[in-house]
């Protein structure tokens, strides 16, 4: 069961300071049918939702109230069939979900879920529509085994238009005796900077080049149509820690014959997600900048496994990218390999890529708008060709001037 959160009883005695200070934490606890704990969690929560109203597009924020509860859909999940995951409801069938995995050495929550309703009106005034939304996304919350993570900053989760951020959390999957470990994994955002400055890391080793990755069309259709057609070459440049301590640089083509291609299409955010068959999950987030009507590639997020690794599971994302920009209504092209950097772990290499966003007509790419890369390959030929036309002309010149002198004649004396 799920012990309430405590607010701060000093607030209490001093409520204009309520507004502003966010000291509302809970614990929740899963058991299994043995009454063991396999999960225990203590945070606060604030989350921001961007939806759809009736005058407009509106970014509404709320925190995870004292009352929230742990449903008893949580689970301690089943060895080889299923993962453990904590639940919590609140307000009006609003569901916060926390999937976890591990590996020998680790445990992460490897996905994260929000469920919210639309029909409440109390959090989401004058929406345009009473539908259930279901957002998700991969996390960088992890911690090895036998230790709590712990994270006093916040750590905010980005899932599409919903941002959740987690303050003062402390978190422990796969516990042994019920209880939080003495031992913590710190989140990066904490720190502190270590006393004495590192050893420097192996030189990455890089890996065989393979070829340059098949290019693949991919669309995404909506309620009111196509919202976003592009072809591309996709390819990911990762640098990971192996088993014996070496760090590796590789790169891995995705093939589109063995990738399934979703996507959803929203306001002011479009979604192309790409899944393998061995799991691998690329998404690519699509926002839309509406005072200057220009879309852009505004995220990526990386869900792979690395056999070799130290950490098999490997994650990464970025969620405050401009990359890929064009006009609304126009398509972005370019010829010229992109390298797209997502984190110091993760670039997406991008091959002849020709995309457009949010306004599309049917099936056909509008307008190109071409890329730097390409206008300045253009202009080498043509300073190379100006430069031989110049040429050739001072030579015409200096040998029409030449012939004329030679046939002066003798001058008077």
């Amino acid at each position: 069961a799920a012990a309430p959160g405590l607010i701060c009883d000093g607030l209490r005695l001093f409520p204009a300071l309520t507004g502003l200070l966010h000291c509302a934490s809970s614990v929740f606890v899963v058991k299994n049918s043995n009454g063991t704990a396999c999960i225990m969690a203590n945070f606060s929560a604030a989350f921001s939702v961007n939806y759809d109203s009736r005058s407009g597009s509106k970014n509404v924020t709320f925190d995870l109230p004292s009352d929230a509860e742990m449903l008893n859909s949580s689970s301690c999940g089943k060895e080889n069939t299923s993962d453990p995951s904590l639940v919590i409801g609140f307000g009006k069938e609003h569901m916060l979900t926390l999937k976890f995995t591990r590996n020998a050495t680790r445990y992460s929550v490897q996905l994260m879920s929000f469920v919210y309703n639309l029909s409440d009106t109390h959090l989401f005034p004058n929406a345009s529509s009473n539908e259930t939304k279901t957002v998700e996304s991969i996390t960088d919350i992890r911690a090895d085994i036998d230790k709590k993570y712990r994270c006093v900053s916040g750590t905010q989760v980005h899932m599409s238009n919903v941002t959740v951020t987690l303050r003062d959390a402390t978190i422990q999957a796969y516990l042994s005796n019920s209880s939080f470990s003495r031992g913590e994994t710190r989140c990066e955002q904490d720190g502190p900077s270590p006393t004495t400055a590192p050893p420097a890391p192996p030189s990455p080793s890089p890996s065989p080049m393979p070829e340059s990755p098949s290019v693949n069309k991919y669309s995404v259709n909506g309620t009111n149509g196509t919202c976003l057609l592009a072809s591309m070459g996709l390819q990911l440049n990762l640098t990971y820690e192996r088993k014996d301590n070496t760090t590796v640089t590789k790169l891995l083509n995705i093939n589109p014959n063995k990738t399934l291609a979703t996507g959803s299409c929203g306001t002011h955010l479009v979604t192309l997600e790409l899944r393998d068959e061995g799991g691998t999950v690329l998404l690519f987030q699509f926002g839309m900048n509406a005072s200057s009507s220009r879309f852009f590639l505004q995220g990526i997020q990386l869900n792979t496994t690395l056999p070799d690794a130290r950490d098999p599971t490997f994650k990464a994302s970025n969620n405050s990218l401009r990359a890929l920009q064009a006009t609304v209504g126009n398509s972005y092209r370019c010829n010229a390999e992109e390298r797209v950097r997502v984190t110091k772990a993760l670039s997406v290499n991008i091959f002849k890529v020709w995309v457009q966003a949010f306004k599309v007509d049917g099936d056909q790419f509008g307008s190109v708008e071409e890329c730097l890369l390409d206008e300045n390959n253009m202009l080498i030929p043509i300073a190379v060709g100006g430069a031989l036309a110049g040429l050739v002309l001072i030579v015409l010149i200096a040998y029409l001037v030449g012939r004329k002198r030679s046939h002066a004649g003798y001058q008077t004396i």
